[in-house]
């Protein structure tokens, strides 16, 4: 398989792909949206910027330079970020 077509299938399915537009629509819990700027597998203008517009008050924290691996490349500057959306997030009652 060349190179482009693996690009092409991760784009394909990225998760706005993948979930539809429709059920990002319905999320109702406070969601972080987090993202390399320079994921060179799921583009960011391709796909994540697209779901957190989607989502009702999502929260989107896009880091310059980062790349697909984020969490192992910048794993503290992500740990805090989570960390302080769960400090700020509303609680959210489990279904019944």
């Amino acid at each position: 398989m060349s190179p482009r077509s693996v690009l092409d299938r991760n784009r394909a399915n990225s998760l706005s792909h993948i979930c539809g537009h429709q059920i990002l629509k319905k999320f109702d819990v406070p969601t972080l949206v987090l993202h390399g700027e320079d994921d060179q597998i799921v583009p960011v203008k391709d796909s994540v910027r697209k779901s957190g517009r989607l989502i009702k008050g999502a929260k989107e924290i896009y880091y310059p330079g980062a790349p697909h691996g984020l969490t192992a490349t910048h794993q503290d500057k992500v740990n805090a970020d989570l960390l302080a959306f769960l400090k700020e997030a509303p609680k959210v009652s489990p279904a019944a």
